[in-house]
């Protein structure tokens, strides 16, 4: 554990403590992450408003599909156990993670044409930063509308930045994988 002192719910400011609120009921603690990233509170206020705002832009389905496979492809255990978690409340079969946290879309059984796109996507844009996803970003607009292409890559970037965090200070998932067996 890294020597930055973690702050706790109650310590948090006002306004991070109201914009915070359902994620610290949803889940019943404040995770390691924000409260790290809550020396930055203004940040974090809006680092979390950038989040929501994604997460309404798209389609559940979506945001647990970039979620899985970017903290599956860059390692980042801590945000992929909470998603897990997040896509089996939503009722998505742990077939389907699994198909995800494959990040081989185009074997992949249980994921729409449209899940495969996002996903190879997402994955394009991680492995060489953006430079060999325009094909991508292209085959993908073809089957969808400008702002939802917009959304998947904001929030791709929105993941990637979550696990350099997440990655650099070696946090762990703070729950178990909830699959039956580990990926």
């Amino acid at each position: 554990m890294t020597d930055i002192p973690r702050i706790s719910f109650e310590q948090l400011p006002e306004q991070l403590r109201s914009e915070l609120d359902a994620k610290y009921t949803r889940l019943g603690y404040l995770g390691e992450f924000f409260q790290v990233a809550a020396h930055q509170p203004d940040a974090l206020f809006h680092f979390n408003r950038f989040t929501e705002a994604l997460k309404d832009a798209l389609p559940q389905n979506l945001v647990e599909l970039l979620a899985l496979s970017l903290s599956k492809w860059s390692g980042n255990d801590y945000e992929r156990v909470q998603h897990e978690r997040l896509a089996l409340k939503f009722n998505l079969s742990e077939e389907w993670i699994r198909d995800i946290e494959r990040l081989d879309p185009d074997h992949a059984t249980h994921l729409s044409d449209e899940e495969k796109a996002v996903q190879r996507l997402a994955l394009a844009m991680a492995k060489t930063q953006g430079r060999d996803a325009y094909d991508s970003a292209q085959a993908y607009r073809k089957i969808c509308e400008p702002q939802r292409l917009v959304a998947v890559m904001l929030t791709v970037g929105r993941y990637l930045a979550h696990s350099a965090i997440c990655n650099t200070l070696r946090f762990s998932p703070p729950v178990a994988s909830p699959l039956s067996t580990p990926p």
